[in-house]
């Protein structure tokens, strides 16, 4: 029993290690996409990190003798998962290109509130009364940060919780995706998905596409190796220790966005953004203690 349970701290503690790794490098992602947005549109940002990523894990794929296609990749869950891989991948660049990194990281971290409704409302999970106060306390926490109604308010802001939402949708409907799919298939379809966002876009906005130079070149490696590092790191982290363990050290992302912002991007920290982003994160942690104290 004493094995057992030292076994288990120990498979925590690394898959949390694993987490944290993986919140750091999305945070470094995301600031080497801002800074190639000051010579590269957004939508030749995504095509190019689409591209990369994608060569990657189809890399990886054959690697381990995966068939890059198999009837799964097209079942109903992918297309609904692609759809708002998207919309998420999407509007969470734009976010980050255009608002502050701290703003849009800390937004984005109310994404496991909305995941946690969509699972009761789609799946019929079971959520007492108190995890639903918890997730209203969490979305009035995004409403704090957004201030809408204030002369703070920027109507941009809103490019995040769209972004947000979209990520939420991508994580219930990967719940439902074909367990057949391997981490290598589901990371190289998320990240063609990123190419048909960028194309997209790139049409509406009717951008020129430009030779990037040494340094933005340097900036969109960077992303496309952080991107494929981090979404490793994440499969590893839930893969290793138990879900409501490692699940929490998610929300060392907003640390890290927050400290890349103001280091990085002279961005000032208001004090409605500390407090949304604390209801935030309480709201969340408690969440996930009620899960696993109802177990």
């Amino acid at each position: 029993m004493t094995t057992k349970i030292h076994i288990d701290r120990r498979t925590n503690l690394l898959g949390s290690i694993w987490m944290v790794a993986a919140m750091a490098i999305f945070a470094i992602e995301d600031a080497f996409v801002k800074a190639a947005s000051s010579t590269l549109s957004v939508g030749q940002i995504l095509i190019i990190f689409g591209l990369g990523g994608a060569a990657v894990f189809a890399s990886l794929a054959r690697f381990k003798s995966e068939p890059l296609f198999v009837q799964d990749v097209v079942s109903r869950p992918m297309r609904i998962r692609v759809v708002f891989e998207i919309v998420g991948r999407l509007f969470y660049v734009l976010a980050i290109t255009l608002t502050p990194l701290s703003a849009a990281t800390v937004i984005l971290q109310a994404t496991p509130l909305v995941v946690v409704a969509g699972a009761a409302l789609v799946f019929g999970e079971k959520v007492g009364w108190r995890r639903w106060f918890a997730i209203f306390v969490g979305l009035i926490g995004v409403v704090i940060i957004i201030q809408p109604g204030t002369d703070s308010f920027s109507v941009l802001s809103i490019l995040a919780i769209v972004g947000m939402f979209g990520f939420a949708g991508r994580d219930l409907a990967s719940r439902a995706a074909p367990a057949t799919l391997s981490t290598n298939i589901l990371g190289l379809y998320g990240f063609l998905s990123i190419v048909v966002a960028g194309g997209v876009f790139s049409v509406w906005e009717g951008a020129t596409f430009v030779s990037p130079d040494i340094e933005t070149s340097f900036y969109l490696l960077g992303a496309i190796l952080a991107g494929v590092g981090a979404y490793s790191c994440l499969m590893k982290a839930m893969r290793t220790g138990e879900v409501s363990a490692v699940t929490p050290f998610r929300y060392t992302r907003l640390l890290f966005g927050i400290a890349l912002g103001v280091v990085m991007f002279d961005e000032q920290l208001s004090s409605a953004m500390v407090l949304g982003s604390g209801l935030i994160v309480f709201s969340g942690l408690f969440i996930l203690w009620r899960g696993k104290s109802s177990e």
